[in-house]
């Protein structure tokens, strides 16, 4: 089941975050596995203001969530994981399309995020969902902020790329 995250449930996507960052070990990013969660500050303001979601096993726990922010009238995917115990299920899919819904009511124009381009489920991933790429000189000033304050954290020791989807109202 896919829904609104709840208050109370918001250390769980904690430890989902956690627990999928492991994945990244193997394949020699240790930073961005050893990189900490969101806050639960953070976490509560997505909560409050509607823009998180989260995906529940048949015991209505969290195991899968997607955090998104209003950038340049596109729905930009900040985060989107899910538990490793509970992946290739389609469940990042399904929360991809619940924003989708969402930004379509919101009137924005289509979706957006930054991934890592070589991550087999990063880019490639998000590229058979119909996200495609979109060139630096087609970056919109919201991205181009959020790709500094990435790079800041120092996210660039990779390749980064800036996906996009179109919306329709079909």
């Amino acid at each position: 089941m896919i829904r609104e995250a709840r208050g109370e449930g918001l250390p769980r996507i904690r430890d989902i975050e956690v627990a999928a960052g492991e994945a990244f070990r193997t394949i020699n990013m240790t930073a961005i596995a050893n990189d900490s969660p969101p806050d639960l500050a953070d976490l509560d303001v997505y909560q409050r203001e509607g823009r998180s979601w989260v995906a529940t096993d048949s015991g209505n726990e969290s195991v899968a969530y997607i955090l998104v922010d209003d950038v340049d009238r596109h729905a930009h995917i900040e985060q989107v994981t899910v538990h490793p115990m509970h992946a290739r299920q389609g469940l990042g899919r399904l929360l991809i399309e619940e924003v989708a819904r969402w930004a379509v009511a919101q009137g924005l124009e289509g979706m957006t995020l930054t991934t890592f381009e070589e991550v087999p489920w990063n880019a490639p991933y998000y590229t058979r969902l119909g996200f495609v790429r979109v060139p630096e000189y087609q970056w919109s000033q919201g991205i181009r902020q959020m790709v500094q304050v990435e790079s800041a954290h120092g996210l660039d020791a990779w390749p980064r790329v800036v996906m996009k989807k179109v919306l329709t109202t079909a």
